[in-house]
C-alpha cells in the first residue's frame, strides 16, 4: 500500500492526551476527537463536539507546535458550504507556485499525494519544491516507532503537533535492518546481521530512499550514533570503542561526503555504566562507573576525555539526553525502596563540573508509568524534551524542559513489546547521499 495510513486503536479512532504543569495545582485533562472513520487528516476536520450557543463557546490561540494546549475548550462544529473547484484553474497554476503551496503541506498528508498522479509524483521529488521545502520551519517533533511483526518492518509516527499517529510503509527496507540505531534531520539510521556480516544503512522515511554504507574497518557489532549537519548536508556516524575478544577496538566515524570510514583513538579503559549515549554540541557523552564520572569524545579532534562528574546519590539507572544549547541532562530513578523511588532530572553544570536537578516527576505519573519498582524503561530526548516509554505498560510520557509540561502519549504503537522508539524529524530534503 502507498502512502501513509492512519494508525488507530481497535473499535475507536481517539487519541487521548493529558498534560501537567509543575507550578499547577490539579490536573487538567485534554481529549482531542478523532474524525469518526474519515481519513481526513486535516486537523480542522478533526475538531468537533456537541453543538453549543455562540455565548458559551470559548475562543482560544491554538499553537500547532507547541506542547501546552491544556486548556479545555469546546467547539461547535462549523458548516463549510461546498466550494466547487474549477478544473481548469488548477490545472493552470504556475509550477512555482504550486510547489510553494505543496511545501506548506504538513509531510504525512502531503505523502498521499504521490499517488494521485504521475505528475503529483514528480513534484515531491522535484528540486524546487525541495527547495521551497527546506526554507520552512520543520514539521515539529515526532516519535517513530519501529518492530517487526513477526518479519515484516511495522513503522508508526506520532506528530507532536497534529497529535495524531500514522503508519509509514517499511517494507522497502532489508530483512535484516534490525536494530534502530537513531534519527537525525530527517534520516534514519538501522543496523543488522545479514548472515555474519554487520551492516549499517541510511533512510529517508518520507522518500522512500536508502542504502548501504561501506564497512568498517573493524567490521564488528558496534555502539552507533549519528548526527546531521543541517548546514553541509551531510551525516557522520560513529562507532564508539568496544571490547572484541580480548583487544578493544579504535572508534571509527563515517563521513557522508567522503563515504568513508576513519579510525581514530581507542577509548582509554573504562567500566561504562551503560551503551546509551547523548550527542551534544559536537561532542559524545557516555556514563562510566570506573573512573566515576562521564567519558567524552571530541568529534572535531577525535579524543576522548573524562569529566569528573559524580552521579547523584541513590541513583539507580541513569539516561543521558541531549538538549539545546550545549544542555546535557541525566535522567534516571533513585531510592533504595520501592514506596520512596522518584524520577527526576538533572542538568550537568559544565563549568562546576557537577549535576543540578531541575525538575522531579510528580508521583501519580511515576506511579502510572512503573508500576513495579523493577520495571525498565526507556528514555531518550530532542530539543529539549524527554521522552519516556515503559516495557511491561505500553504507555509513553513526555515533559518539555522549558515549558515545565507532562503529557501522556496514547496510541498502539507504543503497546508492542519490542517496540524501539526514537525522536523523529520528517523531511522530504533529507538526503541520504
Amino acid at each position: 500500500m502507498v502512502g501513509f495510513e492512519e494508525a488507530s486503536n481497535t473499535g475507536a479512532r481517539l487519541v487521548r492526551t493529558g498534560s501537567f504543569r509543575e507550578d499547577d495545582g490539579f490536573h487538567r485533562p485534554v481529549t482531542h476527537f478523532g474524525g469518526g472513520g474519515s481519513r481526513n487528516t486535516s486537523p480542522l476536520s478533526r475538531i468537533g463536539s456537541r453543538n453549543t450557543s455562540p455565548s458559551r463557546q470559548k475562543v482560544i490561540k491554538t499553537k500547532p507546535r507547541g506542547l501546552d494546549e491544556e486548556t479545555v475548550s469546546t467547539f461547535s462544529k462549523a458548516i463549510m458550504p461546498d466550494v466547487q473547484m474549477e478544473d481548469n484553474i488548477w490545472a493552470m497554476l504556475p509550477e512555482d507556485l504550486l510547489n510553494e503551496i505543496l511545501a506548506r503541506v504538513p509531510p504525512f498528508m502531503i505523502f498521499r499525494l504521490r499517488s494521485v498522479c504521475k505528475r503529483w509524483n514528480s513534484i515531491l521529488q522535484d528540486s524546487g519544491f525541495l527547495k521551497f521545502h527546506s526554507q520552512l520551519p520543520s514539521h515539529g517533533p515526532c516519535l517513530l516507532t519501529f518492530w517487526k511483526n513477526p518479519q515484516t518492518p511495522q513503522c508508526s509516527v506520532f506528530s507532536l503537533p497534529l497529535k495524531q499517529w500514522y503508519r509509514i510503509p517499511f517494507n522497502f527496507l532489508p530483512q535484516w535492518a534490525f536494530w534502530l540505531v537513531g534519527s537525525s534531520a530527517g534520516l534514519v539510521c538501522f543496523s543488522g546481521l545479514d548472515g555474519l556480516i554487520f551492516k549499517i544503512l541510511v533512510c529517508n522515511p518520507l522518500t522512500q530512499s536508502w542504502r548501504t554504507l561501506p564497512s568498517m574497518h573493524n567490521n564488528q557489532q558496534r555502539q552507533l550514533i549519528m548526527v546531521v549537519d543541517r548546514k553541509d548536508r551531510a551525516f557522520k556516524i560513529i562507532a564508539t570503542s568496544d571490547i572484541y575478544g580480548d583487544k578493544s577496538l579504535p572508534t571509527e566515524v563515517y563521513d557522508s561526503k567522503l563515504d568513508n570510514w576513519s579510525l581514530h583513538q581507542i577509548m582509554p579503559a573504562v567500566n561504562l555504566c551503560s551503551s546509551k549515549m547523548a550527542f551534544c554540541d559536537s561532542r559524545l557523552y557516555l556514563e562510566t562507573l570506573s573512573p566515576l564520572g562521564l567519558m567524552m569524545y571530541r568529534l572535531d579532534s577525535g579524543y576522548w576525555e573524562h569529566i569528573p562528574a559524580k552521579f547523584p546519590r541513590s541513583l539507580l539507572d541513569g539516561y543521558l539526553v541531549a538538549g539545546t544549547q550545549k544542555r546535557l541532562f541525566l535522567v534516571g530513578r533513585i531510592g533504595l525502596y520501592s514506596t520512596l523511588q522518584s524520577m527526576r532530572i538533572w542538568e550537568l553544570d559544565h563549568a562546576k563540573v557537577v549535576w543540578v536537578e531541575v525538575s522531579r516527576m510528580p508521583p501519580r505519573y511515576f506511579r502510572a508509568l512503573l508500576r513495579l519498582s523493577a520495571e525498565r524503561f526507556e528514555c531518550f530526548g530532542q530539543d529539549n524534551l524527554i521522552c519516556f516509554t515503559s516495557w511491561n505498560q505500553g504507555k509513553g510520557l513526555l515533559y518539555d524542559v522549558d515549558k515545565k509540561v507532562w503529557s501522556w502519549i496514547a496510541g498502539c504503537a507504543l503497546q508492542s513489546y519490542n517496540s524501539q522508539v526514537c525522536f523523529y524529524e520528517p523531511r522530504f530534503d533529507a538526503l541520504i547521499y
